[in-house]
């Protein structure tokens, strides 16, 4: 399995981000976005994910799922929390899982123990305990590819030590992992990505 990128360029507000940007990232491999604010790391994993696009290049999966879309194969974490929250952790939990075509609600609420707010209702929460909800989807439903964007945010030491257990296991697993960070993650990626500064 492999994910490649070929001559990737971004733009955002009519300025260049980065361009004859690319890589290779194959299975069990971790691969850490780097740069100043700005640069286009959050840019790049949300075009990954779908939820942008490139103004040139080519990305693709290789090995993956036959007949299934690069998104649909992906977990992608981003900023917001993409949390409901009217919802309990349960029933935020559901939600997903019927969203994302199933899955293991009991698995997701062991991953950051979630046990004992799991009737709460997201609007409740702290910070941190809606971040780790929105984590939580990672053990619900396996996915070839983890996109994450400041994943650590709000998170106490213990769950940032959760997170790199996660993160550790996927990738001995044969996944694909993609995060971007201005924090220590606690666990090792073999590749880093390097974005530059954005031109005056």
């Amino acid at each position: 399995m492999r994910l490649s990128g070929e001559d990737l360029a971004c733009e955002r507000g009519g300025r260049m981000l980065f361009s004859g940007l690319s890589f290779t990232l194959e299975a069990g491999q971790g691969m850490l976005i780097e740069g100043p604010n700005g640069s286009g790391k959050t840019t790049l994993i949300r075009a990954i994910a779908g939820l942008g696009r490139f103004a040139r290049g080519h990305i693709a999966l290789s090995g993956g799922v036959a007949g299934v879309e690069l998104d649909e194969q992906a977990h992608y974490v981003g900023h917001a929390d993409a949390v409901k929250p009217q919802l309990s952790v349960t029933e935020n939990l559901a939600f997903w899982a019927g969203y994302l075509g199933g899955g293991d609600i009991g698995r997701a609420l062991d991953a950051f123990g979630l046990h004992p707010i799991a009737d709460l209702p997201a609007q409740v929460l702290s910070a941190g305990q809606r971040r780790k909800l929105a984590l939580s989807r990672l053990a619900l439903v396996p996915r070839l590819l983890w996109l994450l964007d400041e994943p650590s945010v709000s998170l106490d030491r213990a769950a940032q030590q959760t997170l790199a257990g996660l993160m550790a296991a996927h990738v001995a697993g044969g996944g694909l992992l993609m995060a971007s960070t201005h924090m220590d993650l606690g666990t090792v990626f073999s590749k880093n990505l390097r974005l530059g500064a954005v031109a005056a």
